[in-house]
């Protein structure tokens, strides 16, 4: 089958190649899908470059693996392990697996879910990862009916689900852009924008009860003064520095917790079928969507992660795989 190799740690045209690999063998726990699509995420391409630097050991060794790249899946299932329940083969099926930009992926049963009816497989593969940390990220900022939400990187992959995410929860959406994608994040569903590249987000007469951190190093003491006294500032993993990513903004929030009523967190997805499932009941009753700014080819796989690392896309770059 053919697969996109990573080769020790670099930039994704340098160190990622098209190559030949068997099918792999299928755990108790696992499903052998075939794989029709995937997608780049942030995640890819830190992993891909080796970043944040001081986690390379448990990325994949200090100078880097030998692996196949990419996350998302959305295919048929071809072979069910013993223990795994609730799977056919012939169920289309999406999640999280490593090695996803490969045409056959043992997907973990545990990050597998039935695809939403509603969807293709481009759609499909666009979804997992992004709309897990969209959910789990307004999820741990305790996102209701009535709150004012801010969304800063709001037109990139994960914010262009959060954004309609919560506005399906019955928040008033602020959403954070620059000057091209405020269409694009007005028809998502923000009922305010903020054009970061003429006005600073964080500067603002506006308080609100959280904010959603997927983009831009704003210092966190000019964040927490958009904020409601009882506040949730949410930082993403994705916007740590080059070193340390999501370390340092773990450490100012444990800091920071300690003297303030206002609450910081760190925002980590973790891969979960449960959450496959929420996402597709919502993606098929209309209330999100899957943005799909590109689709590439399998051998294009690392032109796909330069567009998320560089390009600023509006929504998800799709892999295709297989018709």
């Amino acid at each position: 089958m053919l697969v996109i190799e990573q080769r020790g740690y670099g930039d994704p045209r340098d160190v990622l190649h098209p190559n030949d690999h068997p099918i792999p063998p299928v755990a108790d726990d696992e499903l052998l899908v075939r794989n029709h699509a995937s997608s780049a995420n942030a995640a890819d391409w830190r992993l891909v470059c080796g970043e944040p630097l001081a986690l390379r050991p448990a990325l994949g060794g200090l100078r880097g693996p030998r692996r196949v790249a990419g996350s998302d899946f959305a295919g048929v299932v071809e072979q069910v392990g013993a223990q795994v329940t609730g799977f056919t083969p012939g169920d289309r099926v999406y999640g999280n697996a490593p090695g996803a930009f490969a045409e056959y992926v043992a997907a973990p049963a545990a990050r597998t879910a039935h695809m939403p009816n509603s969807t293709t497989f481009a759609q499909a593969g666009a979804v997992p990862l992004a709309g897990i940390a969209a959910l789990q990220g307004l999820r741990s900022g305790a996102v209701t009916a009535g709150q004012q939400v801010m969304i800063l990187g709001a037109s990139g992959g994960v914010g262009s689900f959060a954004v309609q995410i919560a506005r399906h929860a019955g928040a008033e959406v602020t959403g954070v852009c620059s000057t091209g994608a405020l269409d694009h994040v007005r028809r998502l569903g923000a009922a305010h924008l903020i054009d970061y590249t003429v006005e600073d987000p964080t500067e603002g007469p506006a308080r609100y009860d959280l904010i959603l951190q997927l983009g831009g190093r704003y210092p966190v003491r000019q964040l927490r003064r958009r904020l409601q006294p009882r506040g949730v500032l949410v930082q993403s993993m994705g916007d740590g520095g080059r070193w340390f990513g999501p370390l340092g903004a773990m450490t100012r929030a444990a800091v920071v917790n300690l003297v303030v009523k206002q609450r910081l967190t760190a925002l980590v997805a973790k891969e979960s079928a449960a959450d496959l499932e929420e996402l597709s009941g919502l993606l098929d009753s209309g209330a999100v969507r899957p943005v799909i700014d590109s689709e590439v080819s399998l051998t294009q796989a690392a032109d796909a992660l330069e567009r998320v690392r560089h390009g600023h896309p509006r929504g998800k770059v799709v892999v295709s795989i297989t018709e």
